[in-house]
């Protein structure tokens, strides 16, 4: 518990709010409507960044929104986002009306990783080496937040692309350290755990297999990863990433692994650009175990990639009607947007 004298305010404070039909919660920050937006500002994505922007507030050297001053930084750069949507000094405050008006102060720390001084690069662009210097990024900001006693998830997500939210086109992500175990990990949660209390395996592991085994919804694959178009897939061209050994998070990935889940980030990325001919607006996050001290080995590591594009440059696909009020529906198989992505999928990552 926080200690705190003072009560949750629902119009400032960053806090969870319980949906009675469906007792899942959704996290409320208010005060996020305080950040700067470039994001439907920014040039059509046919047209060229430039490598410096003066005006981005992630390139080198330049101010940003909050009143600091990026570091003239070479490689990567991460700092503490200045309006993040979660803050460690929420007060831990329950509202509660009969049970239906319920709301929760949550904590958390909000962070900000450029992969890149350019300004004009993704990750597809990228080279396989500049990209483990993020993979390793990553690996100590999940090692990190997770060693802080009161945080129990750590979510490192990228949104690339305006209409996928990002509010700006300069290479990054955001990580979210949450005090809670967010709605999409805790199902995830339950199901690898249910899978292995009842065969004695990991569901994860043993999907692998099956799709190495069908081969028809790979997509790329290296030693250490595997990428498929899930047999679930909702998502016109969403891919799941894999790890081929049973790992728990990314803390427990070796030298080689994370030269090959560089590698493999880079060529998938890739494929979705030669696709749609286009810098392919997507969101990404990896998910592993909880940060709560406990092992886990129910848990595999493993990202999830959704895109919105559906055939063309033009074509964008959202969940609305009937797949928002009753269950998701696609027209295109998971087994032909897989043939489709390995069509465009260079064979090696530095192609």
């Amino acid at each position: 518990m926080c200690d705190s004298v003072f009560v949750l305010n629902l119009q400032e404070h960053p806090h969870r709010r319980f949906n009675p039909l469906t007792g899942e919660w959704v996290l409320v920050s208010p005060h996020r409507t305080k950040r700067p937006w470039q994001g439907q500002m920014e040039k059509s994505a046919l047209e060229r960044q430039p490598e410096y922007d003066p005006a981005c507030y992630l390139c080198p050297g330049n101010p940003r929104a909050g009143g600091a001053r990026n570091p003239n930084y070479t490689s990567t750069f991460v700092f503490d986002n200045d309006f993040p949507a979660l803050m460690p000094d929420t007060p831990d405050e329950v509202t509660e009306q009969d049970g239906l008006l319920v709301a929760r102060g949550e904590r958390g720390i909000c962070r900000v990783v450029c992969f890149s001084p350019r300004h004009d690069l993704t990750v597809a662009q990228m080279s396989v080496r500049d990209l483990r210097k993020v993979v390793d990024v990553w690996e100590e900001q999940y090692r990190e937040l997770s060693a802080v006693p009161w945080i129990r998830s750590v979510q490192i997500f990228e949104n690339r692309g305006a209409s996928m939210g990002a509010s700006n086109p300069h290479p990054h992500c955001q990580i979210w350290a949450n005090e809670n175990i967010p709605n999409e990990l805790h199902r995830e949660q339950n199901s690898l755990s249910a899978y292995q209390w009842t065969h004695g395996k990991c569901l994860l592991c043993e999907y692998a297999k099956l799709e190495q085994s069908a081969g028809t919804r790979i997509v790329a694959e290296n030693e250490s990863f595997l990428v498929v178009v899930p047999f679930w897939a909702v998502w016109p061209f969403e891919t799941l990433l894999l790890s081929k050994r049973h790992l728990t998070a990314m803390d427990e990935l070796d030298d080689r692994e994370r030269d090959d889940l560089a590698a493999i980030l880079k060529q998938l990325t890739s494929g979705y650009d030669r696709l749609f001919e286009v810098p392919f607006p997507y969101t990404m996050g990896f998910h592993q175990r909880p940060s709560d001290g406990e092992p886990h080995p129910e848990w595999h590591f493993h990202a999830h990639y959704y895109p919105p594009l559906l055939r063309s440059a033009t074509v964008r696909k959202f969940l609305v009607g009937y797949e928002m009020l009753a269950t998701p529906q696609r027209d295109i198989t998971p087994e032909n947007a897989a043939a489709r992505l390995r069509e465009v999928i260079p064979l090696s990552a530095f192609v």
